[in-house]
C-alpha cells in the first residue's frame, strides 16, 4: 500500500479538493451578497435595427420598459412591428443575462453561471462532476 503521511495518494487528493472546495464557499459567502446586489440592480437597454423600438430588461429578463419612436405607426405592417419588439427584447435579455454572468464571474464560472441562468440543472451538475476528482480504477 502506498502511502503519503499517513493518507493514500487517492485519500490526500480527496482531500485537497474538499479544502478547496470548502475554500471556495468560504469566498462565495462572504462575496455573494455583494454581487448578489449587483446583479438585481442590472438593467439593460437595446434598440432596434432601425432604432424605432428600445426595451429596457431587469437581470431576470423581466421587462422594465418599452419605447416606441413615433415614426412606428406610419408603418402598416403589425407583424413586422410584433418581430421587431419581440427580437430587440430577446437581445436586450441576452445581453442582461451576460452582465449577470460577468457580475458572478470571480465566484462562478462562466459557464456553470449561464447554466444556472437558464434553469438547465442538467448541465449545472455535469460540470460540477467534472471538477470532482475521478475514482481511481476499480472503485467505481
Amino acid at each position: 500500500m502506498n502511502t503519503t503521511g499517513g493518507q493514500t495518494p487517492d485519500t490526500a487528493g480527496m482531500r485537497a479538493y474538499a479544502e478547496e472546495l470548502l475554500a471556495a464557499f468560504t469566498r462565495m459567502q462572504e462575496e455573494a451578497p455583494a454581487l448578489h446586489e449587483k446583479a438585481r440592480a442590472v438593467q439593460v437597454t437595446e434598440k432596434s435595427r432601425d432604432g424605432l423600438v428600445a426595451a429596457t430588461v431587469g437581470a431576470n429578463g423581466e421587462l422594465i420598459r418599452l419605447d416606441l419612436d413615433p415614426r412606428v405607426y406610419r408603418r402598416q405592417d403589425a407583424r413586422g412591428l410584433a418581430d421587431t419588439i419581440t427580437r430587440t427584447i430577446h437581445a436586450a435579455v441576452a445581453k442582461a443575462q451576460e452582465r449577470v454572468v460577468e457580475i458572478f464571474a470571480p465566484i462562478v464560472p462562466a459557464d456553470q453561471m449561464r447554466a444556472h441562468i437558464e434553469g438547465d440543472l442538467d448541465a449545472v451538475l455535469e460540470q460540477m462532476s467534472m471538477r470532482l476528482p475521478k475514482p481511481p480504477p476499480g472503485e467505481r
